[in-house]
């Protein structure tokens, strides 16, 4: 009854799935690819389904087996040798299905692993194509699912769903024909008992999936509140406002509704089990009790009904499970289709077929009547990819930048500067390509981004954002994410011109300190000092500053200001600042209000001119000290 059990749950399982899938359709070009997917794979999947069909085989050849061993024992022409020899055949069949198993269980693990590396990779190298604006939209913890949940699921197309459908399909084929050559009447008694069981399973079936939905959901919702909670933000803003009590409780009637459910579903579960286990039970009674009959109405052998009776055991089993098989298969493709759904979305950064590298010593930008809208949801996102799916309200359509133009020399420092929302860290974001420009051209070195190879155009440019971003691993490894294989010396080198060494020095780990979480273990300005640190090792021609000081006290913005004079000493630089203090001495700053550049000089100049950045100044540096432009 093992047996039973195992197809049993996995009956279960698909009946669960069901009414998830209704009216789910997929296309022949989805089911295409597949079969092209699994093409590097045609041979192990041809021995894997080999080695199923030899072990359903000896499933039914087993009881058939024993059928013959309980003749030789009651007919009259039975002897020792031939029990012995059906014994030892029996025993070679169990040693052989053993050693077919351990075979089989090789293929299916090399076959499954290597679906998943090849799915996870492909989504993986996809998804960092993306651009940034991908993103600002994506919930990471969809594009993680569509890492393991849709790609695992796509995985046992070829493995669970497959081989249960090969073996389930042979096991009740083989076992029917040999039951109705055996006894039809038995045969066809045993089966009238099939719909007696598989039609308050689909119902049960039904109501599970309902609860197995409402269970998914409430996890989902337990996973993004331990998610949000556990990281250091949001530990601190529950310890700050002193809501701990009423996260608990929340978190508490979602894990007791989930308990709920997990007892009704095992209930459930189990009984579907013993159903199955009665039918099956019954359908022996069945068997027994019309085959006893027909032996003594010299109809049948002992051994027939033997046979019979052990190969009910392993028929209701397979049946229900083949009873599902659309639903299986249709999970499978469903999780294909979810994957391809990822791989399908072209990136709006694309490298141009004939791009080219940057040439050796380029380092000027230029911005050539550049106009610039953000794009909308439709055009980098899906919307299974969003937490809350809705058109979008914010600039998608307006245009942020219109006709900006300027130069900046090779060595040279021009700054941006303005009010909030003038476009300023949008201009900033064209120049490493992080978004393509909606008309005009922006260029590096005299050519246009969009035709240089984006490795080429990364390995000229360093920046350093307000919110500089470190990953949870060693300042060792975080800054030789610049630069893979620089050594100590010049990683301590970069930190000590970044005036950021000697805090290093002091840790008792060194460069082996783990910086936490987003750099939580380190202060804002040293976080930035680190970054900073970091674009010095990596020494790259052109430098872009995105409000590296905003939001630090003067302590720290005064070490971070000694910094970045380090860092742009004979750099092209391209800096954006809400604090004119870090500006003065560019060699030209342009200003921007609503995407277009209305004033452009030097600091001396502007403030003489009397305009926009004279007000700026004025408000900056009044008689009560400096504030911040927000």
């Amino acid at each position: 009854m093992a047996s039973m059990g195992g197809a049993g749950w996995e009956a279960m399982r698909s009946m669960r799935r069901g009414d998830d899938l209704k009216g789910v359709k997929l296309s022949r070009d989805i089911k295409r690819r597949i079969l092209r997917f699994a093409r590097p794979y045609a041979r192990d999947i041809a021995i894997f389904l080999l080695l199923v069909t030899v072990t359903a085989a000896i499933g039914v050849a087993t009881p058939v087996l024993a059928g013959d061993i309980v003749n030789e024992l009651t007919g009259p022409d039975g002897t020792r040798r031939g029990v012995l020899l059906l014994a030892g055949v029996i025993a070679a069949l169990a040693v052989f299905e053993a050693a077919v198993t351990l075979v089989n269980r090789w293929y299916s693990a090399r076959l499954g692993e290597g679906i998943i590396f090849d799915l996870r990779r492909a989504v993986f190298d996809h998804v960092q194509s993306m651009p940034v604006a991908f993103f600002t939209r994506s919930q990471t913890g969809a594009l993680v699912s569509r890492l393991n949940n849709d790609v695992l699921g796509a995985q046992r197309a070829f493995t669970t769903t497959l081989s249960g459908l090969v073996s389930n399909g042979i096991a009740v084929a083989l076992t029917l024909g040999v039951m109705f050559f055996q006894s039809w009447q038995i045969t066809l008694l045993s089966l009238i008992l099939v719909p007696v069981f598989i039609v308050p399973a689909k119902w049960v079936g039904r109501r599970l999936a309902s609860l197995t939905k409402e269970s998914y959901d409430l996890n989902a919702a337990m996973n993004t509140q331990m998610t949000e909670r556990f990281n250091v933000g949001g530990a601190m803003l529950v310890k700050l406002f002193g809501r701990p009590e009423v996260e608990s409780t929340e978190f508490s009637d979602k894990a007791d509704r989930v308990r709920s459910i997990g007892v009704t579903t095992a209930m459930y579960a189990r009984t579907f089990i013993v159903a199955l286990t009665l039918v099956a039970g019954l359908s022996q009674a069945v068997a027994y009790g019309v085959g006893g009959v027909l032996v003594f109405g010299g109809q049948l052998t002992a051994g027939t009904v033997v046979t019979l009776a052990l190969l009910l055991t392993r028929l209701y089993g397979p049946l229900t499970a083949l009873s599902n098989v659309r639903v299986d298969v249709m999970s499978a493709l469903v999780s294909f289709q979810r994957v391809f759904e990822v791989l399908d979305l072209r990136p709006l950064i694309r490298e141009a077929e004939d791009a080219r590298e940057l040439p050796e010593g380029a380092a000027s930008i230029a911005f050539r009547d550049v106009r610039f809208r953000y794009p909308g949801p439709d055009e980098v996102s899906l919307a299974s990819l969003e937490d809350l799916a809705r058109p979008d309200l914010g600039d998608n359509g307006r245009a942020v930048l219109e006709g900006v133009s300027f130069t900046v020399d090779p060595g040279e420092l021009v700054a941006l500067v303005g009010p909030s929302g003038a476009g300023k860290t949008t201009a900033a974001n064209l120049v490493p390509r992080l978004y393509d420009v909606s008309g005009g051209a922006v260029e590096v070195g005299g050519a246009d981004v969009r035709g240089l190879k984006l490795s080429s155009l990364a390995d000229r440019i360093g920046m350093v954002t307000q919110d500089a971003h470190l990953f949870h691993d060693t300042v060792r490894e975080n800054l030789r994410y610049a630069r893979p294989g620089a050594t100590d010396d010049r990683i301590w080198a970069a930190l000590d011109r970044a005036r950021i060494g000697e805090v290093v020095r002091r840790l008792d780990s060194g460069l082996d300190t783990v910086v936490g979480e987003r750099g939580y273990r380190f202060s804002g300005g040293e976080k930035q000092r680190l970054a900073i640190a970091r674009v010095l090792l990596k020494a790259p021609p052109i430098v872009i500053l995105d409000e590296a000081t905003a939001h630090l006290d003067s302590e720290s913005e005064a070490a971070v200001q000694h910094a970045l004079d380090t860092a742009l000493e004979g750099r092209t630089s391209l800096v954006i600042a809400h604090r004119l203090s870090t500006v003065r001495r560019a060699d030209k700053i342009l200003v921007l209000e609503a995407g277009r550049v209305i004033e452009t000089g030097t600091h001396d100049q502007l403030v003489a001119q009397g305009g926009v950045y004279a007000e700026l100044y004025r408000t900056q540096f009044s008689e009560t000290g400096e504030t911040t432009v927000n």
